[in-house]
């Protein structure tokens, strides 16, 4: 994997950089440098990732060194040894005395993909200025973690998280599978109240599946779990501030990722999808829906369409629904988020009474994973439906739907 830039390890008078080589097989040469010269070193040597083996003696050079790297691009990883919160944002823990230095390569090769990713994406929009642009906005916004746990942290975690970004609970194992298979993640927390066989077990799950084994994981000390092939898998203090504040950075660099992932599938697309929800664009649906009447109409095949209302504007909580709906959807359907906030699908191939049956399993799953903007409620879809007549265009079929929906609302 070339990444164009050196490694440097920065430290306070110690060599550390023939230890972090032998460890590293991902990325080459390694360059120590001192606190002093490290705002100097950047700039000169513009690495391709930082590593700081211990803060002792940073002092505030490690905000500084931080502050440097984000306005960097592409992004840069910092990965910093047993930090001591507050942690600087893009931070990226690294619990030294889980597995030590060996685990070094596989936490650095998880950050260089970001980078190699987020490279990928810069040269294609420069070559394609109509394509859409990378959202400003910080990535954790936009994030979700799976909280699993039984014991007297729990609530606090649960709090602690959720004054920062979107927070699933879960109180057993088969609780958190159901959300792990329904919806996109950015993080699992992995908190007190189960046996060390329990965790164990799912952690092994966890790394079996390609899907989840990139994942930001965070477990309780007390456990050999540095042998498990999860390079993002933390052992945290129990203090769930010192959680918070160090595992969010991991969590911040993956949602940063799912929305590279996005950017990329919508520039495949032709700019067709819409990067914030996986759904097309407006004009691309109305587009899509044109031509699906069209060929109904030739085939004599059935088209149904529903409308998924949520009774909120949160951003947060309508982007994390039309994302479900994006990877729940059979292939031949397509759906757009609509400037009113409610969620339009098209069925195809569909009568009423399949598309009723379809709508449903989809209306149970968000019910039961999309993030709410009122902690302490759900999110409960209204879902109207209709089908297509022979004589429909796109622009009566919708404003049918309409009707039906203010009828029943």
């Amino acid at each position: 994997m070339s990444q164009q830039g050196p490694l440097i390890v920065v430290s306070h008078g110690e060599r550390q950089a023939s230890v972090v080589a032998r460890a590293s097989r991902s990325i080459f040469p390694v360059l120590d440098i001192d606190w002093s010269e490290a705002s100097r070193g950047i700039e000169r040597f513009q690495p391709a990732a930082v590593f700081v083996p211990t803060t002792e003696g940073a002092g505030a050079g490690l905000d500084s060194l931080a502050g440097q790297l984000a306005a960097i691009q592409p992004y840069v990883p910092l990965i910093v040894a047993d930090p001591d919160p507050p942690c600087p944002d893009n931070a990226l823990p690294f619990s030294s005395l889980n597995g030590g230095i060996d685990r070094f390569d596989r936490r650095l090769n998880a950050a260089l993909r970001v980078r190699t990713l987020h490279a990928t994406v810069l040269r294609r929009l420069a070559g394609n200025p109509a394509a859409p642009r990378l959202p400003d906005a910080d990535p954790i916004r936009d994030a979700t973690v799976l909280l699993i746990g039984r014991g007297a942290a729990y609530p606090t975690l649960s709090v602690a998280f959720g004054e920062r970004l979107g927070v699933l609970g879960a109180l057993s194992i088969e609780a958190a599978a159901k959300h792990l298979n329904a919806r996109d993640l950015d993080g699992v927390v992995i908190s007190e109240g189960f046996t060390r066989r329990v965790v164990d077990a799912l952690l092994t799950v966890l790394a079996e599946d390609t899907r989840f084994r990139n994942l930001p994981i965070s477990v309780p000390a007390g456990g050999p779990w540095a042998a498990y092939d999860l390079p993002n898998l933390e052992v945290m203090p129990s203090e769930p501030d010192h959680v918070v504040s160090t595992f969010l950075p991991l969590v911040r660099q993956h949602a940063f990722e799912a929305r590279l992932h996005r950017t990329l599938k919508s520039m495949d697309a032709g700019g067709l999808l819409d990067p914030r929800t996986g759904l097309l664009t407006g004009d691309a649906f109305h587009r899509e829906l044109n031509m699906a009447i069209r060929q109904t109409r030739s085939s004599g095949a059935g088209l149904s369409i529903a409308r998924f209302s949520f009774g909120q504007q949160h951003e947060r909580s309508l982007f994390d629904a039309a994302r479900i709906l994006s990877r729940l959807m059979r292939r031949m359907d397509f759906g757009t988020l609509e400037a009113d906030g409610s969620i339009v699908v098209v069925f195809a191939d569909a009568d009423l009474r399949n598309a009723q049956m379809i709508a449903r399993r989809l209306s149970s799953v968000m019910k039961h994973t999309t993030l709410s903007a009122r902690r302490a409620s759900r999110i409960d879809p209204q879902v109207t439906l209709t089908a297509s007549r022979f004589d429909d265009s796109a622009a009566s079929l919708l404003t049918r739907l309409s009707s039906e929906a203010r009828a029943a609302s």
